[in-house]
């Protein structure tokens, strides 16, 4: 019994001396730049979608709501061509989380799924694996929009 609690003592021993090298190792990162140009970034790709937005109404004669679709739409198909090209994967490096905004980042990860997996075959290997991510932010954006609703609901007509 002592035994084991020398070793868990010795083994505890080590890995705050390793912690303690690591971090002395290990780079700072840059929080305040990284902040910044993730913010110049996504806003960046916010305000290409604006003009995308723009150029729906103005050139097809969309109204606001609809020309909302197809400015989603262009921009996913944007990010799914950049992603198959290898682009969007180094903006992602340089920028960070900016290039995570929600339409590009998660047209991003479906393709980049898609592609990793494709020399499994398009069902178990493209279907099967694009999904993983996709599924649980899926359940994750209906179950809020549930509750979200259910607010709406009960302070509009509940009371």
């Amino acid at each position: 019994m002592a035994n084991q609690a020398y070793n868990a003592k010795k083994t505890a021993e080590k890995q705050q001396n390793y912690q303690k090298l690591a971090n002395q190792v290990t780079p700072k990162r840059p929080v305040f730049k990284n902040c910044v140009l993730a913010f110049l970034v996504g806003g960046f790709i916010c305000i290409i979608g604006q003009c995308f937005m723009y150029i729906f109404e103005k050139w097809f004669h969309f109204d606001e709501k609809t020309a909302s679709n197809p400015t989603v739409a262009t921009l996913i198909l944007i990010s799914v061509i950049l992603t198959s090209c290898g682009v969007y994967d180094k903006i992602s490096q340089w920028a960070g989380a900016g290039t995570a905004v929600p339409v590009t980042g998660f047209a991003n990860s479906m393709c980049s799924a898609a592609l990793e997996h494709r020399s499994e075959g398009l069902v178990l290997g493209v279907g099967g694996n694009m999904f993983k991510l996709a599924g649980s932010v899926i359940v994750f954006g209906t179950v809020a929009a549930f509750f979200v609703g259910l607010l709406h609901w009960m302070f509009t007509y509940g009371g």
